[in-house]
């Protein structure tokens, strides 16, 4: 996909066609040698910086690769050479996008609409990041736009996607319906789209038919566990255990901790002579299901930990504060805001190495939080000589 990605922007680019190094560094790509592609993208850059097709390609390699600050830096210095650019806009959107920065990508895709609003992925972006955000409303018109300057192409496929997805959200099915049906004969391998489909059918009583797309759907991405267990579940509800079987096992292979493969799974084997097996997957579904419990548990004690912990900090009892803080951490080690505020706590106690190395891991964990970047920038200036070594 990315690949397809890259080459239409290649093309879009008028210079490529007279720029052979990069062409050069296409084809490398389409061979898959993507360390020799990017290596000879900097030796590009470095002759000339100017090079804004350059940073394009390169920061969309690395976008795809992974790598987020240099992904990131390349296209904003493509932005910056080229501010009138749209295809530019939208690459870096793509990338603040992958990188979860939700708020910067849609300000990147907002401008590239602006900038050019016939350019169809710019459209298609930015209605997908205003679902994400729930204003299916404000993201309709784009993709309206989108799917009428793409027409009866394939890449029409995806933002009728998005709009079915609007229209079920809305409880308005037939047309979600007639949008997802549109998707798959435009792109019949289109297996997300069939899968939707299914789901949709399965809602208006078209068990027939919802077992058809749920098939499709298994058929061209055998290795999604969504679609594996959707086509299970259905086979099951029209009383064929033994042939759900398989998809049931193979869906919770693909995810162990799917709590609808493993009931289904289990259901399944019973209604296909299995008990002991299906004693089995009980057993681990209501473990996960205790271990699920206990993760939520452990969430709310630590936020309210954390809450007597700022309460403490704000009357001047930061040592107190601080073993609030701590065993908060300990109890939900994901929450970026309980990290941060152990952080602080740490650095205000002049432990700077802990410090800064909790302000370190909550940016590994959310790149653009501004005031632990601050933070770490205070410390790094404030602590001692020998805590930095």
């Amino acid at each position: 996909m990315m690949l397809q990605v890259l080459l239409s922007l290649f093309c879009s680019c008028l210079v490529f066609a007279q720029h052979a190094p990069l062409e050069q560094a296409w084809d490398l790509l389409a061979k898959g040698q993507h360390r020799e592609a990017v290596h000879l993208l900097y030796e590009i850059i470095k002759a000339n910086p100017r090079d804004a097709d350059a940073r394009l390609l390169l920061g969309s390699v690395l976008m795809e690769e992974g790598e987020r600050s240099q992904s990131i830096a390349q296209l904003t210095e493509a932005v910056r050479l080229r501010p009138d650019s749209s295809q530019a806009q939208n690459a870096l959107g793509e990338a603040f996008n992958t990188f979860g920065d939700f708020d910067s990508a849609r300000k990147a895709f907002e401008k590239a609409a602006k900038l050019d609003p016939n350019y169809a992925p710019a459209q298609v972006n930015l209605g997908l990041v205003l679902i994400e955000s729930g204003e299916f409303s404000v993201a309709t018109p784009h993709l309206d736009r989108a799917i009428q300057l793409l027409g009866r192409n394939p890449e029409a496929a995806y933002p009728r996607y998005l709009r079915a997805k609007i229209c079920s959200e809305q409880h308005r099915i037939e047309e979600a319906i007639a949008e997802l049906q549109q998707a798959v004969s435009l792109r019949p391998d289109f297996a997300e789209a069939w899968s939707d489909l299914g789901s949709a059918r399965k809602i208006l009583l078209d068990d027939a038919g919802a077992l058809v797309a749920f098939e499709k759907a298994v058929h061209f991405a055998p290795n999604d566990p969504v679609a594996q267990v959707r086509f299970g579940s259905e086979l099951l509800s029209q009383g064929k255990a033994h042939e759900a079987l398989p998809h049931l096992e193979k869906a919770v292979r693909l995810d162990a901790q799917s709590q609808t493969a493993l009931y289904n799974l289990q259901r399944a084997l019973l209604d296909d002579g299995h008990p002991e097996e299906a004693a089995a997957v009980k057993a681990k579904l209501t473990a996960l299901q205790r271990e699920k419990d206990q993760a939520d548990q452990h969430a709310i004690m630590a936020i309210q930990l954390n809450n007597q912990g700022a309460a403490l900090e704000k009357v001047g009892e930061l040592p107190e504060a601080f073993q609030k803080y701590q065993s908060a951490s300990q109890l939900y080690p994901e929450h970026v805001g309980i990290r941060l505020n152990l952080a602080i706590a740490l650095l205000r106690l002049g432990q700077y190495s802990q410090g800064i190395a909790e302000l370190r891991e909550v940016l590994q964990r959310d790149p653009e939080n501004l005031a632990a970047k601050k933070a770490l920038d205070e410390a790094l200036v404030q602590a001692p000589p020998k805590t930095l070594r």
